[in-house]
């Protein structure tokens, strides 16, 4: 696990300088704190900052291949290294080190771009290839590692693992995006093949880019995708024992490492089944970790606790404060760009607690979106089927009209909050999830705006990108469509983001066994009643995991990292939620309309609506351009 960055020239082989990389990666030491390197040659400069994980004196970087032909900068762990170096030695290809690394850029130079698909793990990784005449970025199938890219006035392209390492640069232009604040405030984060910053782009996940030199930059290629259009043909009990297969395979893989090792453990079914299986391949005591909240309502460690005492982990539980909002700052300074999913904060103590005892973490992420884990799935398969029963005029007519005149009633039981229901019936399905898995709805969006901002926007909406993807998905029915949008958008965009920035900030790796690819495409080819029945989702999961876990732990309600964020606008944070009326980067943009900003402060420390999401993501991104920009305080 590491950080790269770098620069390449597209027209002219200019002269590279050392401390021009060298500024880049410096920017995040925290991503490897054990090491750098920086190589440049005619025209191209590659950077380095290291994490050592396998082959602890052998796998520094940048390094070449064993021709001299190839120079590779690399972040990431690929967990079928061995196999992969077998094949290539029988190839008749020559090794000097025992690292993951050496393995890819050798792979490189075997295979050329068709070297991705032999490649199971996380990666995002540069290589100049002197014979080629090229630049070769590559990411990851899922995104679990970043990678940040734009063209120069130099005619160079910047890269690096975080947007900061840009930054570094002179010649990159600080201005902006406001289509990019705009699905910040639509799905609670940026998007992750855009930016904040004009200009900036995210290499998507599983996509590469080859740069040619006399070349303009091309658009990225992809080289993986996720398929829904197949289903998966057995009994309930042989596709039990592939799905455990599978993980098993998926967990032990991600326990290859030369230093200590260990495991996020909430207590809900993913972080569990991940640390039974781990439990069952290890000889020794598995190391977990937990973090806990002063708060009752909040609080998990008593599952937690349950698991690590079924499997005589070596656990280690921190209690920490649920008023835990001074970690803000910090935060803001990780992700760079805005990020308003508010389970950041107990994510970063938790990978913080981990790093005092281990170097890589293995985590629960990643069933959810390929099981159908989210409640959110299951609510919309529901409505699924009532959508199938009438036609779409019919029911925006009818439910479009009972979801205007519902009350919104934020405090209400559950049962009597309908409104959002009735009027996802009385639309599309694309445009009904589009609105479910959101943060902040069109109407309240365009009330926040000015006029100016509006014209800027030129008729961009967040959802349109999940309408879009949902509607060109490789897929069968609705379900599959939300599913693969959340694996484009949700995924590498929020849960895998916020696990990378959380984790590299404190030097830790984090690793997601029940993301591995393979697990991945046998999720999606399950019939849609291996994934949801009724209200429960990841059913087969869920089924194939009762030979390790109870059911207390299996079928109990999802909590997740929750924050009470809600109650800091109304205490701690009063007087921050006034500023944001008042004094803000927000209100310095032109973009924000300050009565509108003041009201939607007023009404939620009246108690008239529950505005905290919003006050939460107005902060965070006014925090955010002031560190970008140098707008506001």
């Amino acid at each position: 696990m590491c950080g790269i960055a770098g620069l390449y020239h597209l027209q002219t082989a200019k002269p590279v300088e050392d401390a021009r990389v060298r500024a880049m990666t410096d920017m995040i030491a925290h991503r490897g704190p054990d090491g750098s390197g920086v190589w440049t040659g005619p025209g191209v400069g590659l950077g380095h900052r290291r994490l050592s994980i396998i082959d602890l004196a052998g796998g520094a970087q940048p390094m070449a291949s064993a021709d001299g032909q190839a120079m590779l900068s690399y972040n990431g762990e690929v967990y079928n290294y061995r196999a992969v170096r077998a094949e290539l030695e029988a190839l008749g290809r020559a090794f000097r080190t025992s690292s993951d690394s050496e393995v890819i850029v050798e792979a490189w130079r075997q295979w050329g771009p068709d070297c991705l698909s032999r490649l199971n793990g996380m990666f995002a990784f540069a290589i100049h290839d002197r014979e080629r005449g090229c630049l070769f970025l590559a990411r990851d199938r899922l995104g679990v590692k970043p990678l940040f890219y734009a063209e120069l006035s130099d005619g160079s392209v910047a890269f690096g693992s975080e947007l900061k390492a840009l930054l570094a640069h002179p010649l990159l232009r600080r201005s902006p995006d406001f289509s990019a604040v705009d699905d910040y405030l639509g799905l609670g984060y940026v998007p992750d093949d855009t930016s904040i910053v004009a200009g900036v782009n995210k290499l998507p996940a599983g996509h590469y880019l080859l740069l040619r030199r006399g070349a303009p930059l091309p658009r990225p290629v992809q080289w993986w995708d996720v398929s829904f259009a197949d289903r998966a043909k057995g009994s309930r009990a042989a596709l039990e024992e592939e799905l455990v297969g599978i993980m098993r395979a998926a967990v032990t893989d991600r326990m290859v490492s030369d230093v200590p090792l260990g495991a996020f453990l909430s207590g809900g079914v993913d972080s569990s089944a991940v640390v039974a299986l781990m439990a069952e391949a290890s000889r020794q005591a598995v190391k977990t970790c937990s973090i806990g909240f002063d708060h009752p309502d909040f609080d998990e460690t008593r599952y937690a606790a349950a698991i690590a005492e079924r499997f005589a982990t070596d656990h280690r539980t921190r209690i920490v404060s649920a008023d835990d909002h001074g970690l803000v700052d910090t935060l803001v300074a990780a992700f760079d760009e805005p990020f308003a999913d508010a389970s950041a904060l107990p994510t970063y103590r938790v990978a913080e607690l981990a790093r005092e005892t281990v170097t890589v973490a293995l985590s629960g992420d990643g069933a959810d979106e390929a099981f159908a884990g989210y409640r959110r799935l299951t609510f919309f398969q529901a409505e699924e089927r009532v959508r199938g029963l009438l036609p779409l005029g019919f029911r925006r007519g009818l439910f479009g009209t009972l979801g205007r005149v519902y009350p919104k009633l934020d405090r209400a039981p559950q049962m009597l909050r309908a409104k959002s229901t009735l009027e996802g019936l009385g639309r599309s399905s694309e445009e009904a999830y589009a609105l479910a898995v959101g943060v902040t709805g069109p109407a309240l969006r365009r009330r926040l705006y000015t006029d100016r901002a509006v014209r800027e926007l030129q008729g961009h909406r967040a959802e349109d990108r999940y309408i879009a993807a949902m509607r060109a998905a490789p897929a069968r029915d609705a379900l599959d469509r939300a599913q693969y949008a959340d694996l484009k958008i949700w995924l590498p965009g929020d849960i895998l983001t916020k696990v990378d920035r959380t984790s590299m900030a404190v030097g830790l790796e984090a690793r997601e066994p029940l993301l591995d690819y393979r697990l991945v495409e046998f999720a999606a080819r399950l019939p849609v009643r291996m994934r949801v029945r009724g209200t429960t989702g990841k059913w087969l999961l869920k089924q194939a995991m009762r030979r390790y876990l109870p059911d207390d732990i299996l079928f109990r309600r999802k909590m997740g990292f929750v924050t009470p964020i809600s109650a800091w606008f109304r205490g701690p944070l009063a007087e921050e939620a006034r500023r944001i009326a008042r004094a803000s980067s927000l209100v310095e943009t032109g973009w924000f309309d300050p009565a509108a900003l003041d009201a939607v402060v007023a009404e939620h420390q009246a108690g008239r609506f529950d505005h905290g999401r919003l006050l939460w993501q107005l902060m965070m991104l006014d925090r955010s351009l002031g560190r970008l920009f140098g707008t506001g305080r």
